[in-house]
């Protein structure tokens, strides 16, 4: 495994594999609509260089915030290794808060990133309702049959 900027990666591999999660490079969250191709970022690519984790994010404001992390292969520390890596970028450029946007089925990313010290922050009722005005491909249903609705933001103070 090797971690690398989004930047090394071929353009044509990104947008295959956002296309592969997401159905595309945008994403909207309650905090705007961004393209993924347009953001900063790390991989983690296997010995035959597919992408086998990916996180984007944006600093703003003395903040740092995720705005898409994907592993496809989980407890293999892939999203632990990259959210580290943002971290560590968000420190050095002065963030004070690193925040991340998931959505109400998404259990796994709950247990995940309060497994490394984020809390939870804010409570967005309504905001997938809202996104899927600019993103219709945003499913109803999500994980474990759970109907997405709402999003829940994480944080984590950085020291």
């Amino acid at each position: 495994m090797r971690l690398c900027t989004i930047e090394e990666i071929p353009k044509d591999q990104l947008a295959a594999f956002w296309t592969s999660w997401w159905g595309s490079s945008k994403m909207v969250v309650s905090s705007g609509v961004y393209d993924c191709a347009d953001l900063a970022g790390f991989a983690v690519l296997d010995d035959d260089a597919e992408i086998i984790g990916l996180i984007t994010y944006d600093l703003r404001d003395g903040e740092c915030e995720i705005i898409s992390l994907n592993s496809t292969k989980e407890g293999k520390g892939i999203g632990t290794t990259l959210v580290s890596e943002v971290e560590r970028v968000a420190r050095e450029n002065g963030c004070k808060l690193l925040r991340v946007t998931t959505t109400n089925d998404n259990l796994l990313a709950l247990r995940f990133y309060q497994k490394r010290d984020f809390v939870l922050h804010r409570l967005i009722c309504g905001a997938v309702d809202k996104a899927r005005k600019i993103k219709p491909e945003i499913p109803l249903i999500g994980n474990d049959g759970i109907p997405i609705r709402d999003e829940i933001e994480l944080a984590k103070i950085l020291d």
